[in-house]
C-alpha cells in the first residue's frame, strides 16, 4: 500500500511539475529568430534580442487563465489528497481530490487546444511548436490518469 501511494504522489507531481514548467518557460512556439510563449513574444534581431508582452486578444488570456487554473487546482488536489489520508475513514474514496485533479486535466486540454487553433494568427507560419507546447500536452494525460486512480482508491488502513 506505501508502494501505491508513493507511486500516485510522484505521478502527480509529475505533472504538477510539468503544469508549471509548461506555463513559465517561453517556448510554446519557436522558429529561428522568433520565441513565442504565454506571455512575451521574444525576437533576435541585429540590434539585440527583444521581448513584447503577448498579445492582448481575449484567447491567450484564456490560455493564460487556464493555465493558471490547472496549476491551482493540481496543487489543491496534492494538498486535499494529504488531508483525506489522514482524516477519511477507512473504505473511503477520495473523489474530491479525484475530481480536482480531473478539472486540471481538462483546464490543460482546454487551453493548449486553443492555443493550437489560435496561434497561427500570432506567430510567423514559419514556427513550430516548442517544448513547453509539447509538455503541457504530456501533462494532460498525466493529470488525468492520477485523478481517475484517486477517484478509484479507497483509503485502506
Amino acid at each position: 500500500m506505501l508502494l501505491l501511494l508513493l507511486g500516485i504522489i510522484l505521478l502527480h507531481v509529475a505533472a504538477l511539475v510539468l503544469l508549471f514548467v509548461s506555463t513559465i518557460v517561453s517556448e510554446w512556439t519557436t522558429c529561428e529568430t522568433v520565441t513565442s510563449d504565454l506571455w512575451l513574444n521574444c525576437s533576435t534581431t541585429i540590434g539585440g534580442y527583444h521581448c513584447n508582452p503577448a498579445s492582448t486578444g481575449e484567447w491567450i488570456q484564456a490560455v493564460q487563465a487556464l493555465m493558471i487554473l490547472s496549476i491551482i487546482f493540481s496543487c489543491l488536489s496534492l494538498f486535499l489528497f494529504f488531508c483525506q489520508l489522514f482524516t477519511l475513514q477507512k473504505g473511503g474514496r477520495f473523489f474530491l481530490t479525484g475530481t480536482f485533479q480531473i478539472l486540471a486535466g481538462l483546464f490543460v486540454m482546454s487551453g493548449a487546444i486553443i492555443y493550437t487553433v489560435m496561434s497561427p494568427e500570432w506567430v510567423p507560419k514559419t514556427s513550430s511548436f516548442g517544448y513547453s507546447y509539447i509538455l503541457a500536452w504530456v501533462a494532460f494525460p498525466l493529470a488525468l490518469i492520477s485523478g481517475l486512480i484517486y477517484v478509484i482508491l479507497r483509503k485502506r488502513e
